[in-house]
């Protein structure tokens, strides 16, 4: 994918990162020939195999090809422990290097968006935009429709282990679920996923592509905005790197950041927009206050079990020969589908940790494999992972730069399990995968436990293993939340309170995370944001 550098001078709209919200936002705006747009994106192109082929997200985490390659601080609650934690650098952004997994949320998020002040997020305002760019499987239907640039696909291979966990979980009261996505996710089934014919499906090539045909946008890869510039209370342009270069860029209409939950705070601060406090102990003169820029920091904490079991097939025994790896080779090379076409999670589960919930705060996600770490061997026998994450968790972290070093990662801190009542549901969450691996249904397959390991009984016990074994799940937000209080970083309309010209469009503008993965969610914000920035040009 080549630069477009047919457009030169003012434009119309800078949009500042080509991630998951960039690209639609890139689309749509730009569907009215008279708008100019320039699309500016730190990484490369995704024009990179490892992009494309679904277990290719183990080769593009920790890889600087793709990789924005950030740790966290040391985590207090995970044992002093520091995670890597890869986000997207590439056009597409996370949509090229996560799980591929299609998951919208619960009903009861969006609408707690809106109970908070938030008129339009509720779940009847925001379903329209989730299903404005849907290509579903199964065609139109009151939940879903085909047609879309976002494809929605069920996997291409099934494992006997994992159906019995689902028969396993029935016993415990976890029924079979035809559709997480309808609004409430309550049950067991099948992950759908992001992909078109076992190949993944990013942003990029869902909404980025077709617009790169038209006259009106410039995409600029390797360009690393440096700052906003600011004249008065308005927000007039961009300053940015590219190929040795300093450039300016200037927007009649509107700067729309789209750089995500970690690099949006990240601009604001480098720009003098920020808590004073932060700004000024790095010499930064500060240009507008907000001052919980890069606070409320969420993300769901993973805690991986890992059963082996007997007389199942599952990844582990099928790559650890080069035999096995060559039939998994072969199998994608002739027909997309096999291991190769996986996503790392194939089945989940939702459901309460506590029947005094309303809905459901947990979420499984179930490999037929296991390591010791993401990214780590294969171990040498057969065995499973029952991950299990809080999907509402208390625990608040935060985001701020670390210098006036444009190249230098923020500060992450994700304060996991700082709440006690997140120290509870961990605890709950471990019995009860524990719990569901007793079933009858199961037996043949006799699982033993090696994660956290039957010896760990106590809760004191218990939370130790947690802190060494739990991590994140790439499901960072809210750090630049939407709200109507005085503390909100943006509005309803995701304008940046107090500053013309700047709105936010990603992840960071949730006020709440939602109860499951976040990718589809953020490609829903930017299609209401599509709409609510044309909506004000016209007016």
């Amino acid at each position: 994918m080549s630069e477009n550098n047919r457009l030169d001078g003012e434009y119309d709209y800078i949009i500042v990162g080509a991630g998951t919200a960039g690209c639609v936002l890139a689309n749509r705006l730009t569907q009215d020939p008279k708008t100019r747009v320039l699309l500016l994106e730190a990484g490369k192109s995704d024009n990179y195999h490892w992009v494309h082929i679904p277990v290719g997200y183990l080769y593009c985490i920790g890889n600087p090809r793709t990789d924005w390659m950030m740790k966290t601080a040391p985590e207090p609650g995970l044992n002093g422990r520091a995670l890597v934690y890869p986000r997207g650098k590439v056009l597409g952004g996370c949509t090229s290097v996560n799980g591929m997994i299609y998951m919208r949320g619960q009903a009861a998020d969006y609408d707690q968006w809106r109970q908070l002040g938030n008129t339009g997020w509720g779940w009847d305002d925001v379903l329209p935009y989730f299903l404005k760019s849907e290509d579903h499987h199964g065609g139109d239907s009151d939940m879903h429709r085909g047609g879309g640039e976002w494809k929605v696909s069920t996997q291409r291979l099934e494992w006997d282990i994992l159906r019995a966990v689902q028969e396993g979980a029935k016993e415990f009261g976890i029924q079979p679920r035809a559709d997480f996505n309808d609004g409430n996710n309550e049950g067991s089934g099948f992950f759908e996923v992001n992909q078109k014919a076992g190949v993944r499906w990013n942003t990029s090539k869902a909404f980025l592509r077709p617009a790169m045909k038209r006259s009106n946008l410039r995409v600029v890869t390797e360009a690393h905005t440096e700052t906003l510039m600011i004249e008065g209370k308005r927000v007039s342009g961009v300053v940015y790197h590219h190929k040795g270069q300093r450039i300016e860029a200037r927007a009649k209409g509107e700067v729309l950041l789209a750089a995500g939950a970690i690099n949006t705070p990240k601009l604001l601060e480098l720009s003098g927009i920020g808590n004073p406090d932060v700004l000024s102990h790095f010499g930064i003169e500060t240009r507008h206050e907000l001052r919980e820029v890069g606070e409320n920091l969420q993300d769901h904490l993973q805690i991986r079990t890992v059963f082996k079991v007997k007389n199942a097939k599952t990844l582990n025994t099928m790559a650890n020969s080069l035999l096995g790896k060559a039939r998994i080779g072969l199998q994608y090379a002739l027909s997309q589908s096999g291991p190769m076409s996986m996503a790392p999670s194939q089945f989940g589960m939702f459901t309460k940790s506590d029947p005094s919930k309303d809905t459901p705060d947990l979420e499984y996600h179930v490999q037929p494999l296991s390591t010791d770490r993401l990214g780590d061997p294969l171990h040498p026998f057969p065995a499973i992972t029952m991950s299990v994450c809080n999907l509402r968790p208390e625990s608040r972290g935060d985001c701020h730069i670390q210098s006036r070093d444009l190249e230098q990662q923020p500060h992450i801190r994700l304060n996991y399990l700082s709440a006690e009542a997140d120290k509870t549901v961990a605890l709950a969450s471990v019995k009860q995968a524990r719990e569901i691996m007793t079933a009858k249904a199961l037996a043949q397959y006799e699982p033993k436990e090696i994660l956290p390991g039957p010896e760990v009984a106590s809760d004191a016990d218990l939370l130790e293993a947690i802190g060494d074994i739990g991590t994140t799940i790439f499901h960072p937000v809210s750090t630049c939340r939407m709200g109507v209080d005085d503390g909100a970083v943006v509005d309803p309309e995701l304008r940046v309170r107090g500053m013309a010209g700047l709105r936010i469009v990603d992840a960071s503008i949730m006020p709440r995370i939602t109860s499951g993965n976040t990718a589809s969610p953020v490609i829903m914000i930017a299609e209401k944001a599509a709409d609510m920035i044309r909506a004000a040009a016209r007016s």
